[in-house]
């Protein structure tokens, strides 16, 4: 049975936290709501915007937070849309915004958008699944190069090579249209030794065409800059992210934040006037403990950032 469960609940809590105003709160990949729910049941005056771009899940997530009635604000969009229109959708400056980029167990184990390779299911993987263009759709226009360099640059997939070449062998005899088949198609083509090691053969791979098919890279570097800028003077932004692709743009966005110059390197000259806009407080990301792995593995590999806005 699919259960829910919350990564680095504990952590995000202790990090988001309000200090005793009322908190407006932006939970910008709400999921099906454990973390906004956590937030809203520990503190009453804490008012939560949420937004998905899942229809399905946003049901769920709606559902699950219904009991807190007007305190809870919900929006079906991107979070890149969202932050384009908070002027007007948020009265006011929010004191925190949280980002949890992992991919729902909910679109693992229930959607059957093919996001897992343990079923065969077809090959959609969309986030929305009412808008864009579906794996199997890209899997079928690209070329073999533009393959090779997703699954190389996305999954950072040391066969992307041998892998494209399989696939687009494979599709030239049939259509690829469910996860299973594409799972064996990757397993051929790479050596046995990699086939049998200690992950799937075909999990980088599927995060490639996953991260493409939703733009979750490009997404996240637009949308960074125009959250921060939303934020209140004090108030604090926190990232969990899942891979090191991700991890690293959150990484650089703070770091870009946290200096007290940010004109170019070959500037003779200051021109941004030297002022510091935030400070890092979690200056190595936050890693779930071994008690947490044991009973929710998913939370392995999660990296938790906090930024606070202080100019």
């Amino acid at each position: 049975m699919f259960i829910h469960q919350p990564v680095l609940l504990g952590p995000v809590m202790d990090l988001l936290r309000g200090r005793g105003e009322q908190i407006v709160f932006i939970d910008a990949t709400l999921g099906e709501g454990g973390h906004a729910e956590a937030f809203l049941a520990e503190d009453p005056r804490l008012i939560l915007f949420g937004v998905e771009r899942d229809r399905q899940i946003l049901e769920r997530a709606s559902r699950r937070l219904d009991r807190f009635g007007s305190r809870v604000r919900l929006f079906r969009m991107s979070f890149l849309d969202f932050f384009r229109s908070a002027s007007e959708l948020v009265v006011g400056s929010p004191q925190r915004i949280f980002f949890d980029l992992g991919v729902s167990m909910f679109h693992y184990q229930v959607s059957g958008r093919g996001f897992s390779f343990r079923r065969a299911e077809p090959l959609d993987m969309r986030l929305d699944n009412e808008k864009g263009f579906s794996a199997e759709q890209l899997i079928a226009a690209s070329s073999r190069e533009e393959l090779r360099d997703m699954i190389r640059d996305y999954g950072e997939e040391r066969y992307a090579s041998a892998i494209s070449a399989a696939i687009v062998a494979e599709r030239s005899k049939a259509p690829i249209r469910d996860s299973q088949a594409l799972a064996r198609i990757i397993g051929n083509a790479v050596p046995p030794s990699y086939r049998h090691g200690r992950i799937h053969p075909a999990t980088r791979t599927f995060q490639a065409l996953r991260i493409a098919v939703n733009g979750e890279l490009e997404l996240l570097s637009a949308t960074l800059p125009l959250a921060f800028e939303s934020l209140a003077v004090g108030g604090r932004m926190g990232v969990i992210s899942f891979h090191s692709l991700e991890d690293r743009i959150v990484k650089r966005f703070y770091q870009e934040r946290n200096k007290s110059c940010t004109c170019p390197p070959d500037s003779p000259i200051c021109q941004c006037g030297g002022r510091r806009r935030a400070r890092i407080l979690t200056r190595k990301p936050v890693m779930a403990e071994e008690a947490e792995v044991r009973g929710n593995p998913a939370s392995r590999s999660a990296r938790f950032r906090v930024l606070e806005k202080i100019a």
